[in-house]
């Protein structure tokens, strides 16, 4: 299981329940190796976005875009039925 499997989910979660789990999965599976340009551009915004979203939520978004695996496993979770969790 990834380190960020939690952080994952959470997103899965909050993605599904606004409706565009579906289009960021697309995205994701479409953007080939731009996703690695992207990659850079968060971990270079880390210290601009630091008061909107936690360093882990920063890099754990870094390591899907940088990650070939990593984003395959992340497309596939979003494309799953939503689960049920209190862990928002």
């Amino acid at each position: 299981m990834d380190d960020n499997q939690p952080i994952w989910s959470r997103w899965s979660r909050v993605l599904h329940r606004w409706g565009i789990s579906d289009g960021v999965a697309s995205i994701l599976d479409g953007v080939g190796p731009l996703s690695l340009l992207a990659a850079q551009f968060v971990y270079l915004s880390q210290p601009l976005l630091s008061g909107l979203f936690s360093s882990q939520s920063m890099q754990a978004l870094a390591q899907v875009l940088e990650n070939p695996v990593k984003k395959k496993e992340f497309v596939t979770l979003l494309r799953e039925a939503p689960s049920c969790g209190s862990g928002d």
